[in-house]
């Protein structure tokens, strides 16, 4: 594995986070947990590389993130119906659902991350801020997005190294 740099990364990536989705990975309790996402940003903060995530309440990985100060992100080269399991399947209820769904767990710089994963970001937390429905300008966006009144909370997350395969 090679670490590279952020600017490094060509544009069509940032096409990745929707259409090919990532895992989000963070370690409680000696335990790991991750969470498929398809939503996030990357970019310029604070004169920092950063990324943010989006986690709804209710997941179980948010525990996970919560707890630690550093998470993953992992990037394939395929894997949709891993991913699509670990998304729709919680950690509460399937012990170890990666490895149930093909993955094998490898710790970077002491963060879980995968095996299989072509590209990893280690981040560090730097912001973490609940959505509110009151603050969206479009209001029909958090009515088709947030039916439940499930608004995610948004992580945002400085990258400390991305390591490529």
């Amino acid at each position: 594995m090679e670490i590279i740099k952020p600017e490094e990364l060509e544009m069509k990536f940032f096409a990745r986070i929707g259409l090919d989705w990532f895992l989000v990975s963070a370690e409680k309790d000696g335990k790991m947990n991750a969470l498929t996402a398809s939503w996030g940003q990357m970019g310029q903060l604070w004169n920092k590389w950063v990324v943010t995530i989006y986690i709804r309440p209710q997941r179980y990985t948010k525990e996970f993130i919560d707890h630690s100060d550093r998470f993953s992100l992992s990037f394939f080269n395929g894997k949709h119906d891993e991913m699509s399991f670990i998304g729709t399947n919680s950690g509460r209820d399937i012990p170890m659902k990666t490895e149930k769904a093909g993955l094998h767990t490898e710790y970077i710089d002491g963060v879980p991350s995968f095996k299989e994963a072509n590209l990893i970001f280690i981040c560090r937390k730097l912001y973490v801020q609940p959505l509110q429905k009151e603050c969206f300008l479009d209001p029909n966006l958090a009515d088709r997005n947030y039916r439940k009144g499930d608004f995610s909370v948004a992580y945002i997350a400085e990258i400390e190294k991305i390591y490529r395969r």
